[in-house]
């Protein structure tokens, strides 16, 4: 009874080494479920890359890592004034003001900077105000948008950055970004020899080439049923004649739990508008596939299992054991088990 994840490991390392050959100085990132392979599993990608940093999103992350990676370890969520002290080792990312005054004198520390994110960061008029001498300053971080509908040019929101870094007398040599493209990113390097900039990059990472990972569902019952017959906790009735397939997969690991997307455009929004009304008369397609149709939940998921609908008169139905394979949010989703192929 288990959800797995199979790699193609070979496929997925040689996958890592393109990136990093993409973006010089890329910072690995570590957080949440792993992308669905583990943190720590992560880091031991990391130590392969030989990258020397890893960025994780939490505190707690940064103590559960610190013994598995080789190099060094730096947080993503911004400090907290009274925050348990991390390993002095650890860089902490500062957001405001007071969290810099608060950071224990000699803290290493790298600067989030408030981008056209407008999620969190320092402002310019605050960079002349850093208490930069009671901190070992590691350098600034800007987070980007992903999408850009305005046209503006992120190197241009960037070398504004620096300009006001230089402006307030603090030191440009390193800048950690995020989102943003390889080519945007040699502008920068062309434009500002001295500065290093670093790209923290977890999805495109680990998930870039989706080839890679095959997510598979054990099957552990297989129940045949007539039109009509009642099933299931609200005993509902069979829509024909068919099977019902009861796979490992349950809300406990995200299956059938969904975060919600950004939609762009009309036929999205009439897919979004058509599921809908579907689950309204209780009609939810699965992530679940056989012989290579996508299957319909028979009912919600339960805690660790799904039941499916497999109608009768098409595929021959799988036996007892038998994997299927499913289409799953890796960052949603925990994995019984990671398998190595």
């Amino acid at each position: 009874m288990t959800l797995s994840l199979q790699l193609d490991t070979a496929r997925w390392r040689a996958h890592q080494r393109s990136v990093l050959a993409e973006f010089p100085g890329l910072v690995p990132v570590a957080k949440g479920n792993g992308y669905g392979l583990g943190n720590l599993r992560l880091a031991e990608e990391a130590n392969r890359l030989g990258t020397g940093l890893l960025a994780v999103g939490t505190a707690d992350e940064a103590r559960t890592l610190a013994g598995a990676f080789d190099g060094e370890l730096l947080v993503l969520t911004p400090y907290r004034p009274g925050e348990e002290p991390l390993p002095a080792e650890v860089i902490r990312t500062v957001a405001h003001l007071e969290a810099a005054r608060a950071l224990p004198t000699g803290s290493r520390a790298v600067v989030e900077c408030m981008t056209s994110m407008r999620r969190h960061g320092v402002s310019t008029a605050d960079l002349a105000r850093l208490p930069v001498d009671g901190l070992r300053l590691e350098g600034f971080a800007l987070h980007l948008p992903l999408d850009r509908p305005d046209g503006s040019d992120p190197v241009a929101e960037v070398a504004d950055w620096v300009t006001a870094v230089a402006a307030a007398g603090l030191p440009t040599d390193r800048f950690f970004l995020s989102h943003l493209g390889s080519a945007d990113l040699a502008r920068l390097a062309r434009r500002y020899p001295d500065t290093e900039f670093r790209s923290r990059i977890g999805t495109r990472l680990w998930l870039g080439d989706v080839g890679a990972l095959t997510a598979l569902a054990t099957v552990m019952d297989v129940t045949p049923v007539a039109k009509g017959d009642r099933y299931g906790y609200r005993q509902h009735r069979a829509p024909s004649d068919g099977h019902l397939l009861v796979v490992s997969g349950g809300t406990a690991h995200g299956v059938g739990l969904e975060a919600p997307k950004y939609v762009h455009g009309m036929l999205p929004r009439a897919k979004g508008l058509a599921r809908a009304g579907l689950a309204t008369v209780n009609r939810t397609l699965s992530p679940y596939a056989w012989a290579g149709r996508q299957l319909w939940f028979a009912e919600p998921p339960h805690m660790q299992v799904s039941i499916l609908f497999l109608p009768g008169g098409g595929a021959k139905p799988p036996a007892i054991g038998d994997e299927l394979e499913l289409n799953t949010r890796h960052t949603t989703t925990h994995f019984d088990r990671v398998v190595d192929a």
